[in-house]
């Protein structure tokens, strides 16, 4: 006791010699007191319920959750007592859903809550209930249903668009209403009545309103019925009365009971505490970084204004004295000597202040990295000690380097470092790789949860966990998208052979020269037949006889490609599909149509006089019919006969006339021809337009498509012919079509369009214990009813269609010609009302499979019972439908002829009862529109989960055994191969039979299949883990990461966090090993960093109130300036709304008395970002896209980028409908939609966002019927169009294009300008003439006042309209709140525009860096297409001239002008770069030109694609750390032999780093370049160049004062940075702000 006291003592006496010595007593400590910071952002939308949040997570799990949460809570509101808290309230909910759910979901659950992750779903729901509420025409007083706001909604939809889907107000008072698509109900009595009134039929006549894949509908709901829709909160007394009426009235079949939760606002106060939390205050988000940088001040580049006195908002919470600082842990002294509190603290922070550091010694950082991972790897707590070093860095990085390293952790590092790049980060869960630089919170919850919920649903199917962990880490095979059709027969006609025809003779025969490099376009001509190009055509059409044409001109240019032709008559075809496949005599003795006559002439000619003949005939067929003066699309007979004689007359030895007739009339080659048809109807082909085969891939048929095909396949043949796969000897196409030859195409099946497959998981359908899926009976092929089937095929089939029928047919064939691996089940439905014929058939189907499936003749007796009902009872031929018993004599003498006893079939069809049928029928139409969504009247097939619509044409037996191989190879083989090595410990023995394992193959693999995973991994396990790994076991877990992380890069600041919250809430298995980077010369990290993790602390535990998540960085550096970034999900677009402080530059010691600096984003909106694509073509480049809601279709609009066809868009969470502008771009194209163009020119593509994680959207386009040779953008023709479009003309442009587009993405739809036009001109000296448009961008409050100057120079030198743009992303709360009062007063006009930069674009990680890529990389889509012509000035530039005589200026056809740099002042030669070395010579004698000024001629820039040539050059050069120094400057420059540069005269732009003075009075415009020698300060340097600068600033801060309500001092001087010692190290950083005007 005595030595515990006197080491406390000792300790003390340290401290306060320790105090004394540094300087620092209580008084001055109090000064230097520690500073924070604290971020948060903020919805835009108003705050969700947490409650109804809380069911919305819950539907996710499992839909009928939902229903089962509101019966809950229903039966536990009743008892709750009023003296809960926001914390309180969570904790119930919390607990009320955790008892439907299993252990790890439950968990997760509780943390998807407090992250409020469901709140996007309750704004989108809040949307439909506003258009629900708008639907209906307000009474005559001008009210409306929603108590009179019309006026207001209206008014905020023009303010900003985005939100049309605020919280409604309470209509009248009331916070529940249903809406049946024809009224609205408010009353629940008035509901009832309605729905007893209800015609059995839902032929109503209104609309019904529109059901969405996440509406909830009550299980009870029956396909077909009325739809009610209850908008209300669980909680709120109406909801309660609402449901429970309709609840009875879903039960009795009456109506589609749906459910969409919504709190009206002014319903808050009339509900119960609980059910309004999270309602009442704004919504603060988390699963976001913030990151405060170290920032280089060698320009002092800083505000020297007074600080602002802004509102100061202090944080509760106390500083963390547990927290070890340097050896020392506070809480335990202060505990040991209260009495020198003051003391203690002042020393703590003395401590705090003394340890940032943003150098270090060179041979100090050697080793940082192997350090770091040492420190981590020996950590008790691994992932806590890597999230506190990697996110205080620059504060522990001098105890890091003076660790001690062992070198068994730096050998294994480096080890490792052979297999995978030092410094590189992986990620993977259960074995799929992550992308881990876009990974954020949201993406990974998801992406969890589905893996628990997944190993849940499997562990009931009594799957062991050590299987579930083997099933959830297998990866599918890569999936194909090179489907070869293998079309080879007899019924080929190859025109030429390269190894044979003499004509070959002379080309090499050398395999290898295909590996030889040859300029892009170029063909290699190898005697080998590498590339067969077959032509599937009907000969009497347009297109075939093209392509025939087509196929001579490039054989007689000697083209390296094997030509061929498959032929077929489409009339023959009709007829084939009319009898179901079939070749009946019936179809064949009618009329020969004209294709059937071509093709046995050329099957003539071509036995006879040769193949080359024959093609020669095809083309002299189209020879004739163009020369014809018919428009029709198809020759005429008397062209086929004419041709025919044209051909054989020069060779023929008897008249040709007399052979043709003798044809005719003989029907010679009659079989061969069908035969030939049918070839092509097997292979699938027949619904396509003249497709192309290469090498048995489909392709279009044009010259275009032709060479995109060669170009696609020329890398395959490469690659095969390198490692030897084909040689010489090799015939290509029987290699390639053996291998991966198919024996049918279907697009539909292949998806080979953008369109993905559809996927559903029937796992909770075979759980559900009343489900029909568990009572179908299979039929099988026959002598395979005891395999394993590991497909199973479930077809929909609508019994009162033909087409339901006729699917039934083919499945039947599909058994009877044999498959080994799959099962058939049928699920039958009626889109009419049913007679007792077709409920016999039903049942006697039901029947034959259950009790007789397993007999060979089963099958055959079922195809005779089907096909005698479809004729005599669904289109009877007479008109007259026999009688049931007479169908029921039929089924028996059918049975008994086939074989099978009649015993059960006479004891259960005649006493059928037709009640139980219908209601069966019901229960299977019911089932089908809740599990797949498929309504009544549908007809389907699913194929292990997979749902498919076959499409109108022809569907046949071979699609399913086309549909059988696809699924089977690609997503349930490797299911298989595992499901067979399990050992059923926990099943009933009787019941493991091969149906009990087939179930359970369906089941994982549609559940699988819904997975949003990567299809990538890697081998982590050859990395060493013994010294550098952190490695967590945990055999119970279901979920597995695996992560190769650099601890010390901005990646490992945000995995760390990522995986702390996997460990808290689901405990997963981890194996991390540490991958830093070796031997650094700079510090890895020069930032703090926080990444922001909700917790249920976030909730108030004394009233209702959410705070919600904020980062917090305590103990920042005093005296070091700071720079603040966040770090947000790659959707999200947020900007600052409350910053009383420079973001930019950050001094804490300049906060005075304020403890903590406060900033507040918003999260403005979720990108939509997307590609569009046009088969076979380049995308689209300038095609207008416009996003909205149904009733105001253009509410934001964008166009498409030729880089990777992409496009973005803002949007809010809701339902929107995507489609094309009018005007050109819909006049051109259509959309196309599963694979379909529609003509229709009002289209739309339905969007749904209902999550943080934004969509990505993928468009196919397709060219209108004769458009097809139409281009979208048209070019002027030379300059003297391009002067006069400048002058007003707008011929040069399509005036379409510029009609449409009033906003744009990025800008808030409307254009802001002060007063009205006539206000401007009377007021302001009477602007006129044609408006100048001025683009800057400014970032941090030194720049803002820049700007404001900038601004004022403008005006004052022009009397011409003016209109700004300013990039929205980096412009502070004060200068948003001051630019709209500042336009009212000087009548001026300005607008915000942002772009979120795209995800495959290499992305700048300086702030500065960024903000150059904004002046240059976007100027094409940042704007409207409206916009003609844009300046840019930058914000510290002084203008003298009039910027309308530089706006009118004749640019000679060039994209873009710029001013050269000066070179008169000779004092900076040595630091023109420009002047020598690799500028020089790449430069060529062209001048290097400044950024700080230019003009953009955005017609000619869009037309030039001069943005998609600068993006592509920027993406080339950026990844090389070396490249592009000077972003916004270089690359210009650099691109001008591409994207061309006019050069303005020197005197639009001087400054004085450059120019010197001799040439500063004919200056027009001035701008502060940073001056490299002498590093003067910006604000000192515009005080002694620009004379006027004073009076313009001066000017600028009293009217910013006054609209602030801020007090002007009248004096101020010039604050310089406070002097920071010089980089020890020995690259020393380079201050970015120094380069953007070198």
């Amino acid at each position: 006791m005595a030595t515990t006291r006197f080491r406390s003592s000792f300790f003390v006496l340290i401290i306060v010699a320790c105090l004394c010595f540094s300087g620092l007593g209580p008084a001055r400590g109090q000064s230097r007191r520690p500073k924070n910071v604290q971020v948060a952002v903020r919805a835009k939308w108003e705050g969700t319920p947490v409650l109804l949040e809380a069911g919305e997570l819950l539907s996710k799990e499992w839909k009928d959750l939902y229903w089962e949460f509101i019966d809950v809570w229903d039966k536990i509101e009743k008892d709750e007592p009023d003296t809960y808290s926001a914390k309180d309230c969570l904790k119930r909910i919390v607990k009320l859903g955790s008892v439907l759910l299993s252990d790890p979901l439950a968990s997760l659950f509780e943390f998807s809550l407090t992250l409020r992750s469901a709140s996007p779903r309750l704004q989108l729901y809040r949307q439909l209930a506003e258009e629900s509420l708008a639907s209906f025409p307000p009474s005559d007083d001008g009210t409306s249903a929603d108590g009179g706001t019309v006026v207001e909604t209206s008014e905020l939809k023009k303010s900003d668009p985005l939100l049309v889907g605020r919280n409604p107000s309470s209509p009248s008072g009331k916070c529940c209403w249903v809406d049946t698509g024809g009224r609205l109900f408010f009353d629940v009595s008035e509901l009832q009545l309605w729905i007893r009134s209800i015609p059995a039929s839902a032929g109503d006549s209104f609309q019904q309103p529109e059901l969405f894949d996440f509406d909830h509908i009550h299980f009870n709901s029956r396909a077909g019925s009325h739809v009610a829709i209850l908008y209300g909160a669980i909680g709120t007394d109406c909801f309660k009365e609402f449901h429970t009426a309709l609840v009875i009235a879903a039960k009795e079949g009456q109506v589609k009971y749906v459910v969409r939760p919504v709190l009206p606002s002014g319903c808050e106060s009339e509900v119960h505490h609980c059910v309004a939390v999270g309602a009442r205050e704004s919504l603060n988000l988390g699963g976001y970084g913030v990151e405060l940088a170290l920032k280089n001040m060698e320009y002092k580049a800083m505000d020297d204004s007074t600080i602002k006195k802004g509102v100061t908002l202090e944080d509760p919470r106390t500083e963390d004295l547990s927290q070890e600082v340097r050896g020392f842990i506070f809480s335990k002294l202060l505990e040991r000597k209260p009495e020198l509190t003051s003391e203690i603290m002042a020393f703590r922070d003395y401590l705090l202040s003394s340890t940032i550091s943003d150098t270090l010694d060179v041979w100090e950082l050697k080793d940082l990295g192997h350090q770091t991972a040492q420190r981590i790897v020996q950590a008790s707590n691994p992932i806590q000690a890597m999230l506190e070093i990697n996110q205080n860095f620059p504060s522990v990085v001098s105890s890091l380097s003076r660790m001690k390293l062992n070198d068994s952790v730096k050998e294994e590092i480096t080890t490792n470092q052979r297999m995978i790049p030092p410094g590189k980060s992986l990620m993977a869960l259960n074995g799929a790789i992550l992308n881990v630089e876009d990974i954020d919170l949201y993406m990974l919850v998801d992406l969890v949860q589905q893996e628990l919920l997944l190993a849940d649903q499997l562990s009931k199917l009594k799957v062991p966990q050590s299987t579930i962990r083997r099933l959830l880490s297998t990866m599918s095979p890569q999936e194909s998208n090179t489907f070869r059709v293998d079309f080879r027969s007899a019924n080929v006609h190859f025109l030429n052979n390269l190894e044979e025809d003499a004509m070959y003779k002379r080309w090499r025969s050398n395999l290898n020269e295909i590996l030889m490099p040859v300029f892009p376009g170029q063909l290699r001509y190898i005697r080998k037949n590498l590339f067969h190009a077959v032509y599937a055509i009907d000969p009497a059409s347009r297109c075939g006889l093209e392509a025939v044409d087509m196929i001579i001109s490039l054989y007689e240019n000697n083209v390296p490609v094997r030509f061929g032709l498959l032929l077929y008559s489409s009339n023959f075809l009709k007829k084939i599909e009319l009898t179901g496949g079939e070749l009946h005599s019936s179809a064949t003795e009618r009329t020969e149509d004209k294709s059937s006559v071509i093709i046995r002439l050329f099957l003539y000619i071509k036995e006879n006089y040769g193949v080359q003949t024959a093609f020669q005939f095809l083309s002299n067929v189209n020879r004739l019919h163009l020369e014809s003066e018919d428009i029709s699309e198809a020759p005429e007979m008397h062209h086929v006969e004419g041709a025919f004689v044209d051909t054989l007359l020069p060779k023929a030895r008897s008249h040709p006339q007399d052979m043709l007739l003798k044809l005719l009339k003989d029907q010679t080659y009659k079989e061969s021809s069908h035969e030939s048809s049918m070839s092509v109807f097997k292979l699938g082909l027949s619904q396509m337009k003249c497709p192309l085969l290469m090498n048995g891939l489909v392709a279009d048929s044009t010259e275009e498509a032709l060479m995109n095909a060669m170009n696609d396949e020329l890398p395959r043949i490469q690659e095969q012919v390198y490692y030897g796969h084909i040689t010489s000897r090799t015939d290509v196409l029987d290699k390639f079509l053996s291998e991966g030859g198919i024996s049918r195409y279907n697009p539909q099946i292949i998806a080979e369009g953008k369109e993905k497959p559809r996927f559903t998981s029937l796992m909770s359908a075979v759980l559900g214990e009343e489900s029909v899926i568990n009572d179908i009976n299979y039929l099988h092929s026959p002598n395979t009813v005891d395999d394993l089937k590991p497909v199973t095929q479930l077809l929909v089939v609508d019994i009162t269609t033909r087409a339901g029928l006729k699917l039934l047919h083919e499945g039947i064939r599909y058994l009877m010609e044999g498959s080994k691996v799959s099962r058939l089940g049928v699920l039958f439905t009626a889109s009419q009302d049913v007679d007792l014929s077709s409920l016999l058939f039903v049942r006697a189907f039901e029947v034959t499979v259950s009790s007789y499936g397993h007999k060979k003749n089963a099958l055959t007796c079922l195809d005779h019972i089907t096909s005698y009902y479809e004729q005599k009872y669904v289109f009877p031929s007479s008109g007259e439908v026999e009688s049931p018993q007479i169908f029921l004599d039929k089924i028996y003498e059918l049975v008994d002829s086939n074989g099978l006893s009649l015993k059960a079939y006479k004891s259960t069809l005649p006493e059928l009862s037709i009640e139980d049928m219908k209601i069966y029928l019901s229960k299977v139409a019911q089932f089908l529109f809740r599990q797949l969504r498929i309504e009544s009247g549908v007809n389907a097939v699913i194929t292990n989960g997979r749902v498919m619509i076959p499409s109108e044409g022809t569907f046949i037996s071979h699609d399913l055994q086309l549909l059988e191989s696809v699924e089977y190879k690609q997503r349930i083989k490797h299911i298989v191969d595992i499901i067979e090595e399990v050992e059923w410990q926990e099943a009933d023995p009787d019941l493991l039979t091969s149906k009990f394992v087939s179930d359970v193959i369906m089941c994982v693999s549609s559940a699988m299949a819904t997975r949003d995973r990567s299809s990538e991994s890697a081998r982590f396990e050859i990395l060493s883990d013994k010294y550098s790994a952190v490695i967590i076991e945990n055999e119970h877990s279901s979920v597995h990461i695996d992560a190769v992380i650099d601890p010390l890069s901005p990646i490992g600041q945000k995995v760390a966090s990522l995986l702390n919250v996997l460990k808290k809430y689901i405990q997963p298995s981890l194996r991390m090993v540490l991958n830093p980077l070796s031997s650094l010369v700079d510090l890895p990290l020069k930032n703090y960093y926080r990444y922001v993790v909700p917790t249920m602390d976030d909730f108030s535990c004394t009233d209702y109130t959410v705070p919600g998540p904020k980062a917090f960085f305590a103990n920042m550096p005093l005296s070091k300036t700071l720079t603040l970034n966040l770090d947000v999900p790659e959707p999200w677009l947020v900007e600052p709304v409350i910053a009383v402080h420079d973001m930019d530059n950050i001094l804490l010691e300049n906060l005075g008395d304020t403890r903590t600096m406060q900033a507040v984003f918003e999260l403005e909106a979720v990108v939509l970002t997307g590609h569009c694509s046009e088969k076979d073509h380049e995308p689209p480049r300038g095609l207008q896209l416009i996003l909205g809601t149904k009733s105001m279709p253009h509410l934001v609009d964008t166009i498409v980028m030729a880089n990777l066809g992409y496009w973005q868009m803002k949007a809010s969470p809701g339902v929107w409908y995507l489609q094309l502008a009018p005007g050109r771009s819909s006049e051109l194209y259509a959309l196309k939609e599963g694979g379909v163009g529609n003509e229709n020119k009002h289209f739309s593509k339905r969007i749904t966002l209902d999550d943080f994680r934004g969509k990505v959207v993928h468009l196919e386009v397709m060219k209108r019927k004769g458009m097809e040779h139409e281009k979208l953008l048209l070019s002027s023709d030379d300059d003297s169009q391009s002067r006069g479009r400048e002058k007003g003309s707008r011929d040069g442009w399509n005036a379409n294009f510029l009609k449409w587009a009033t906003g744009f993405i990025g800008g808030n739809g409307k254009s802001k300008k002060g007063g009205n036009t006539a206000v401007a001109k009377k007021g302001k000296g009477g602007r006129h003439g044609r408006t100048i448009n001025i683009f800057s961008i400014a970032s941090g409050h030194l720049y803002e006042r820049f700007l404001r100057i900038m601004i004022l120079s403008v005006l004052k030198n022009t009397q011409r309209p003016v209109k700004f743009w300013f990039i929205k992303n980096y412009l502070s709360p004060q200068f948003k709140d001051v630019i709209p009062h500042m336009a009212e007063e000087y009548g001026f006009e300005y607008e915000l525009v942002t772009y979120k930069w795209p995800t495959w674009l290499h992305k700048q990680k300086e702030k500065q860096r960024i903000i150059w890529a904004y002046k240059i990389l976007f100027l094409d889509v940042i704007f409207p297409i409206s916009l003609e012509k844009v300046i840019f000035v930058d914000a510290d530039q002084i203008v003298r001239a009039d910027m309308g005589e530089l706006y009118d200026m004749d640019i000679k056809g060039r994209p873009l002008a710029y001013t050269p740099f000066c070179d008169n002042n000779k004092d900076m030669d040595g630091y023109r770069f420009w002047s020598q070395g690799f500028w020089k010579e790449h430069l060529r004698g062209r001048a290097y030109h400044i950024s700080a000024l230019y003009v953009v001629d955005l017609v000619k820039f869009r037309e030039t694609a001069a943005g998609d040539n600068l993006r592509v050059f920027y993406e080339t050069l950026s990844k090389d750390p070396n490249s592009l120094s000077n972003l916004d400057q270089d690359l210009p420059n650099y691109a001008q032999h591409t994207v061309p540069i006019f050069s303005l005269p020197q005197e639009w732009l001087w400054c004085e780093s450059w120019c010197g003075n001799a040439t500063k009075s004919k200056a027009k415009t001035i701008d502060l370049c940073n001056n490299p020698m002498t590093k003067e300060p910006k604000l000192q340097g515009a005080r002694r160049i620009v004379p006027e600068w004073v009076d313009l600033d001066s000017e600028a801060r009293r009217f910013t004062a006054k609209i602030l309500g801020e007090e002007l001092e009248s004096e101020e001087k010039v604050v310089a940075a406070p002097v920071q010692p010089e980089p020890q190290s020995s690259q020393p950083d380079v201050d970015l702000e120094s380069k953007a005007e070198l």
